[in-house]
C-alpha cells in the first residue's frame, strides 16, 4: 500500500512518496540505533578521530599496557598532554588503568577496539590500493 503523495513540489533528491515500502521503513527504524547510543558512539569515533590518542591507543593495543611515562616515550609527547588524553579515552571508556603502586598502567578497555580498528585500517588499505596513481 503506497502512501499519499507530497503536497509540496519535490526536489531532484528527494521522494515524491512519504515512503514507497513502508513495511521496509518500520522494520528498519525497529532495528536502527537509538538517538543515545548513536551520539555515544559518535563521541568515541570523535575521540579516536584524533591522531595522537589514535595512536596512542594503537600504542596501547600493540604493548598491551604502558605507564604514562612509556606511552609518552612511545609516541614521542609530553607526558601532561598524554595524561590529558588518557583522561578523555578512559571517561568514554575506551582505555582502563590499574595501579601498582604509584605507577598507574593503562591498556585498552576492550578488545572490540582491536577489532574495530583491524577493520578501519584494512579498509583504509583497500581503498588507497584503489586510488590511481
Amino acid at each position: 500500500m503506497a502512501t499519499q503523495p507530497r503536497t509540496t513540489p519535490a526536489t531532484d533528491d528527494a521522494c515524491e512518496l512519504r515512503t514507497v515500502h513502508p513495511e521496509r521503513v518500520a522494520a528498519t527504524r525497529a532495528r536502527m540505533i537509538t538517538p543515545a547510543g548513536a551520539g555515544s558512539m559518535a563521541e568515541r569515533f570523535r575521540l579516536l578521530g584524533e591522531p595522537g590518542r589514535l595512536r596512542m591507543v594503537y600504542a596501547l593495543l600493540e604493548a598491551g599496557e604502558l605507564c604514562v611515562c612509556d606511552l609518552a616515550a612511545v609516541v614521542e609527547a609530553g607526558e601532561s598532554a598524554i595524561s590529558h588524553q588518557l583522561k578523555q579515552l578512559r571517561a568514554a571508556g575506551l582505555v582502563k588503568f590499574r595501579k601498582e603502586g604509584r605507577v598507574v598502567y593503562y591498556s585498552v578497555d576492550d578488545a572490540h577496539i582491536r577489532l574495530l580498528l583491524d577493520v578501519a585500517e584494512q579498509h583504509y588499505l583497500h581503498v588507497d590500493d584503489e586510488e590511481p596513481a
